[in-house]
């Protein structure tokens, strides 16, 4: 299958992407008007300029979408305040459906507010998080757990994002997982594909993407040092994948462990968001080839293209093309 092939497959995905839905605020700011408040004293960052993305899983429906996937809905809580506006402003803009985001009033939508210097374009200041440090209200989750179990049967693949890195606030919690996990029990032909910074080990019976560092933490958590294998058989899928940047990736199956390499790339811009990029891609392939190495090879392609951006960049068919030329990615 080459990859005129599966691009032309993506029209035919529905994709589902719950979880940490966040709003990234890009906020350009003037250091020559840094002049101290008169109240304090205190310099102020004189923003003058600021454009809205989707963030955290925002990102991978961002991503889905630019690659040409057929309906892409995200599922999560956005507060009753302004940045639950942008967000929902900002995944319309993209044709990424926002109708099942949970309004939560008193929880704050999580944001990511950047500091872009507008005389070097680089984000050189601490940045400001809006999170949620405390637990869901009952009715919010429960909602959450409702509205998946009813739209992720709608779809072709699911992709959960944990970013949440706090014990408590996050969205996905104990009783989205056990719903996660019992989805992907009855529905093998699902692709259930999970990104989670900090809790990978407590996920069952999907397929769990990590990167090195979060694997051998999630290894350390288990007491089986590095070892991805015994990894792989706790979570209880057939295929664990794990991203090491430039150096590609490993995909973990019970046949052994395969090294996928990056595609080379001399001197990227940004890498951030090329996990949510790799995330769509592979996620994507996957379910098109059943490949886990197709879909590891897809997916590093498409982050190649994503890491020659600023911010959290996305990549569309014809990029994808012009980078790839018309190589094969074959089905084992």
């Amino acid at each position: 299958m080459n990859v005129d092939e599966i691009l032309a497959g993506m029209a035919g995905q529905a994709v589902l992407v719950v979880g940490d839905v966040c709003l990234d605020r890009w906020c350009s700011y003037e250091p020559g008007l840094a002049e101290p408040s008169r109240e304090t004293g205190i310099p102020r960052i004189a923003v003058t300029a600021v454009e809205c993305t989707p963030g955290g899983a925002g990102t991978v429906a961002s991503n889905l979408r630019a690659l040409g996937a057929g309906r892409v809905a995200v599922l999560g809580v956005a507060g009753d305040d302004g940045h639950g506006y942008e967000l929902r402003r900002a995944l319309q803009e993209r044709g990424i459906d926002g109708s099942a985001l949970v309004a939560a009033a008193g929880v704050p939508t999580f944001t990511y507010t950047k500091l872009i210097n507008r005389g070097t374009g680089v984000e050189d200041l601490a940045r400001v998080d809006f999170v949620n440090a405390c637990d869901l209200p009952a009715e919010v989750e429960g909602a959450i757990v409702d509205r998946f179990r009813c739209l992720a049967e709608q779809v072709e693949i699911v992709i959960v994002s944990d970013q949440a890195e706090l014990e408590r606030g996050g969205v996905v919690t104990d009783a989205l997982r056990q719903a996660i996990a019992e989805f992907a029990r009855t529905h093998p032909r699902t692709v259930v594909w999970v990104d989670s910074r900090v809790r990978g080990e407590q996920f069952r019976g999907v397929l769990v993407k990590l990167n090195e560092e979060e694997a051998r933490e999630a290894c350390g958590r288990l007491g089986v040092g590095t070892d991805y294998e015994a990894l792989r058989r706790h979570i209880g899928h057939g295929t664990l994948i794990l991203t090491r940047g430039a150096r590609g990736c490993v995909v973990v199956t019970e046949s052994g462990q395969t090294v996928v390499p990056a595609q080379r790339v001399e001197k990227p811009v940004d890498i951030c968001g090329a996990g949510d990029s790799f995330n769509a891609g592979a996620s994507l392939a996957l379910s098109l080839t059943r490949d886990p190495i197709a879909a590891a090879r897809f997916g590093n392609l498409i982050a190649s293209i994503t890491i020659m951006k600023p911010g959290t960049g996305t990549a569309t068919p014809e990029e994808v093309r012009r980078q790839a030329g018309h190589e094969r990615f074959p089905i084992h």
